[in-house]
């Protein structure tokens, strides 16, 4: 087990966030790292900002350097995610903080309540999630362990596999004065892929947003390793805030997060961003992709197949969900979707969470069961 392993769970973010910062050349010393912990302890926080202050006083981050302090702060204590370089023009890229420039909220009787059309402007706001928790995403969660696709860990156990155990043969051999009647034999362990939920936050997809962000929470709560970020006009990382167990509890803070709900799409230069940055491209290694949007990209499709010709290859497989794909008459007709067909692994239904669960759990179970949807 490593230290890291070993660590008690609430000091881990204070060790993410040490470590964070030597990596981006601050200077902190081990000591002042303790110095923290304990100022913290002391205070008996009652809220992030105590922490951050705290951080200040015992870290002493430069006037000039402050900025750059707190968003490192945020990253490890509050889960978001930083501005990262990609290709393109810095304003024509999402960002985890500043997606563009901010238009006047509409009046009421201007807004398009549908949201039938993706836009290019944000809104910010903080998102009111409401609804119980219902039967179908009870049997999801309940159906998650057993359904997900699974592959070989690095570590061993015994079993029936072709490869000799020579350390229970050893003690086998000492209990029975060197004798052995049969050779122990081990096989590598079982664990779930990784499962990476992208959710489009855009507002063409504002009518089944909270639905899916239930999905989500039930999902985490399930599975053993899944990573749940949104995409619209910035990319945010919503996993630390749906690890809480209550549900209501975890779906305002990943309100309080998410800065670009029912705004614009762009969801290429989001997944660009995703994949720049080596951590979160990390999470799509092997996993299970599933994107949660209707495709409705704005511009041409250029930046959106070169993200998912990337995430093609480093993902087991990519499942696109769209609400759209509720008619069984649904053919892919945007420039982006259809460019994108072949890179993925299954096209299907996403107007509903009883819908999305289906086609999770159908598809995990089905090992990469081909398209319904065709193009």
């Amino acid at each position: 087990m490593n230290a890291e392993a070993a660590l008690p769970r609430p000091l881990a973010p204070f060790m993410a966030f040490a470590h964070s910062l030597r990596a981006a050349g601050f200077a902190v010393a081990p000591e002042q790292t303790r110095a923290l912990i304990a100022a913290v302890g002391v205070l008996g926080p009652t809220s992030m900002m105590d922490i951050r202050r705290a951080a200040h006083a015992t870290l002493g981050p430069a006037p000039e350097r402050r900025e750059e302090f707190d968003a490192l702060f945020d990253a490890a204590f509050l889960g978001r995610t930083l501005p990262a370089e990609a290709f393109g023009e810095p304003e024509d890229m999402p960002s985890a903080y500043d997606g563009g420039e901010f238009e006047v909220m509409p009046d009421a009787g201007e807004e398009d309540p549908s949201g039938a059309a993706a836009s290019v402007a944000e809104r910010l706001f903080v998102r009111r999630f409401e609804g119980d928790e219902n039967e179908a995403l009870r049997a999801f969660a309940r159906a998650v362990p057993a359904a997900l696709p699974r592959r070989r860990a690095r570590h061993m156990k015994g079993g029936k596999g072709r490869l000799a155990d020579p350390r229970r043969a050893f003690r086998e051999m000492m209990r029975k004065d060197g004798e052995i009647t049969s050779l122990p034999r081990r096989t590598r362990r079982m664990r779930q892929r990784r499962v990476l939920l992208l959710i489009d936050v855009s507002g063409s997809m504002k009518a089944g947003t909270d639905g899916v962000l239930r999905l989500g929470h039930a999902l985490v709560q399930a599975a053993d390793q899944v990573e749940v970020f949104t995409l619209g006009t910035r990319l945010t990382r919503v996993t630390r805030a749906l690890q809480h167990r209550s549900r209501e509890q975890a779906l305002d803070l990943a309100s309080g997060l998410v800065a670009d709900w029912d705004g614009g799409t762009r969801l290429g230069e989001a997944l660009q961003v995703f994949l720049s940055v080596p951590r979160f491209a990390g999470f799509a290694r092997g996993a299970l992709v599933v994107v949660l949007s209707d495709g409705l990209e704005r511009g041409g499709p250029e930046a959106l197949v070169s993200a998912m010709e990337r995430l093609h290859r480093l993902a087991w497989s990519v499942l696109w969900l769209t609400p759209l794909a509720a008619d069984r008459a649904y053919r892919a007709e945007t420039g982006a979707l259809k460019a994108i067909l072949p890179l993925i692994d299954r096209l299907g239904n996403g107007a509903t969470p009883q819908a999305i669960a289906a086609e999770v759990l159908g598809f995990a179970k089905g090992q990469r069961m081909p398209a319904r949807v065709p193009a």
